[in-house]
């Protein structure tokens, strides 16, 4: 009778526990009143923020881009970064050597542009990193910033990623720069 008993325990604690996940998922941070954004680690007594320098979209254009519709004549790429090693740091993120976007650990970037080959560039305060992109008018790309965050330093890499995972994941996220 014990093994029932037992056994009935742990499956229930695993139902709840399973049920609860949902719930123990971290909300979202708002916006700061002047517009940016801040990706908060921690617990309050050693918060650590990495925050963009700039506002990011209001919230209208983050709903419309998560569509992940295609733009008519243009190249359109989605810069995902979301890896539960990577926590801190913002990682400035560079297409052809144009203007800066700063990304934070869980959010996302969209970027509209002409249709054919793009480097994309990713720098943090401990290193760089590039990756080609080549696209058709009318295409969607996907290209995943992995970083890993450890005491003796941190890595990031960018890669090609699957859109149907990344419509998935982006669902979650923060839009922080939207350039077209």
């Amino acid at each position: 009778m014990k093994h029932v008993s037992r056994r009935t325990v742990l499956v229930g604690a695993g139902l709840v526990g399973l049920l609860s996940a949902g719930c123990m998922t971290k909300p979202m941070q708002p916006p700061n009143p002047d517009g940016t954004y801040c990706f908060a680690t921690g617990k309050w007594h050693s918060r650590k923020l990495t925050c963009t320098p700039t506002p990011i979209p209001p919230e209208s254009v983050e709903v419309e881009s998560k569509r992940f519709e295609p733009t008519p004549g243009l190249l359109t790429v989605y810069v995902v970064r979301k890896r539960w090693g990577d926590t801190v740091n913002p990682v400035q993120l560079r297409v052809d050597g144009g203007p800066t976007v700063v990304t934070t650990p869980e959010s996302f970037v969209r970027l509209r542009m002409r249709p054919g080959p793009h480097t994309f560039a990713a720098t943090w305060s401990e290193g760089a990193t590039e990756l080609a992109v080549t696209g058709a008018a009318g295409d969607v790309r996907v290209v995943e910033l992995v970083g890993s965050v450890w005491t003796w330093g941190s890595t990031y890499r960018l890669e090609h990623g699957d859109l149907a995972e990344g419509r998935t994941r982006v669902a979650r996220l923060r839009l922080v720069a939207d350039v077209q």
